[in-house]
């Protein structure tokens, strides 16, 4: 069944998405990457132009702005945030989004990966979406609905309730980040610039999902030292250092710890990246668990792993860095539920059976939550994302843009947590 919204969704993702924002957590620069300027510098325009105000551009690459308030007396500013970066992990230049209206329930192909196939089978979610609006790319890319879905929606809820002055609401803060899909999404200014009381993070997966529990997460670099010299005087005195590294990486669990033998609430750790040459390598993982035992765990076989193999060879060094990047938010709203509470009351105003499952990832709530802006994540129903079997139901962001206009309609109720 259509929305008023699906028009208006279907353009905002296909005009978002084709425009290349991925990150790059090699870079030093704020944003990591200039391109994901060419998004935000459009999305601060549309804005201005639907008439949000306090509209901004920051110098750390987010967009700021508000939807003023339609009652009177003091109600508290929330917030609806998305990200515009997309992954690293996987091709994003050139992206041509392909709407797939009314789909008929056939497996989807894709015109630039003839053996690429998107089915029930391969994505199971997509079972019961018959006749609605699937947005994929065209095989090459990824779609990157993640997170410019969560654009897309928190836009359309902008539009709208800029639209209706007779919706009661308080103060709406939008922001759009950079940088989430490389953990530097919230810039330690953000929480004082965004000046809410509680946000909303549109980063979620199926329609119902709610989102109060993420993983906590530690970024590994192990950096390993060999020997270098020329290979024909190599004997007994060349130390490869791609070698050891290789050592340190099968070392490391290959049938447990390992995003591909793990599910629930079991952590892992996730060996990304490795690069150099005979004489240093490096390789970049990351460590992820709901519990912060379980993630020093993962931390403290690294080092142990990475000290033995170095333990070998004399001649090499191995030096191990873990930084940490966000926490699990749940360890914040516990101690007050309200904005899981209100949430799940704009659900069920929206006719949504709210699931509360952890996500096995993290958003920008995660750490905003930390910095004291509770912010649980809500659903855009983006799916196999990172990759290109990625689609997103233009259904399923309408039914997320509902929420939107909810949640701030609830908050400026008196009790809103009834």
């Amino acid at each position: 069944m259509r929305t008023e919204f699906d028009d208006e969704l279907e353009a905002r993702l296909v005009r978002y998405a084709a425009i290349d924002t991925q990150s790059d957590e090699t870079s030093a620069s704020e944003p990591s990457t200039a391109i994901q300027l060419d998004l935000a510098r459009l999305l601060r325009d549309e804005l201005a132009e639907m008439g949000a105000e306090d509209v901004q551009l920051t110098e750390y690459g987010a967009v700021l702005a508000t939807i003023p308030a339609t009652v009177s007396g003091a109600v508290a500013p929330i917030a609806l945030l998305a990200h515009v970066d997309t992954a690293p992990q996987f091709n994003a230049t050139g992206v041509k989004p392909v709407v797939h209206r009314a789909w008929d329930g056939a497996p989807i192909r894709f015109a630039d990966a003839p053996d690429l196939v998107l089915s029930p089978e391969s994505s199971p979610y997509l079972a019961g979406k018959e006749g609605e609006d699937i947005v994929t790319a065209s095989g090459a890319t990824l779609l990157g609905a993640d997170d410019k879905a969560g654009v897309a929606i928190v836009m359309a809820a902008a539009r709208a309730l800029l639209a209706r002055p007779d919706v009661p609401h308080g103060p709406v803060r939008i922001a759009f980040t950079p940088d989430e899909e490389i953990g530097r999404g919230v810039h330690s200014n953000l929480p004082r610039d965004l000046a809410a009381a509680v946000a909303y993070t549109f980063d979620g997966g199926e329609k119902g999902e709610l989102t109060w529990e993420s993983f906590s997460a530690d970024k590994a670099v192990v950096r390993i030292e060999g020997v270098s010299i020329h290979p024909g005087d190599a004997r007994d005195r060349l130390v490869n250092a791609l070698h050891l590294a290789a050592k340190i990486v099968d070392t490391l669990p290959q049938t447990t710890r390992t995003p591909e033998t793990t599910s629930g609430r079991q952590g892992f750790i996730h060996v990304y990246e490795l690069r150099g040459t005979a004489a240093a390598a490096e390789i970049r993982m990351i460590l992820r668990d709901f519990e912060l035992d379980g993630l020093a765990a993962h931390g403290a076989l690294v080092r142990q792993v990475a000290e033995a193999v170095a333990a070998t060879e004399p001649r090499a060094r191995a030096a191990v860095e873990i930084t940490p990047q966000y926490r699990n938010m749940r360890y914040w709203l516990e101690a007050d539920m309200r904005p899981v509470e209100v949430a799940q009351a704009a659900y069920r105003r929206c006719g949504l059976d709210p699931v509360s499952t952890p996500i096995r990832g993290g958003t920008d709530g995660s750490r905003l939550t930390e910095l004291g802006v509770p912010t649980p994540n809500v659903f855009t129903g983006m799916q196999n994302v990172h990759g290109p079997l990625e689609w997103v139901s233009v259904q399923d962001m309408a039914a997320a843009v509902g929420v939107a206009i909810e949640l701030a309609r609830l908050w400026a109720e008196p009790g809103p947590a009834a």
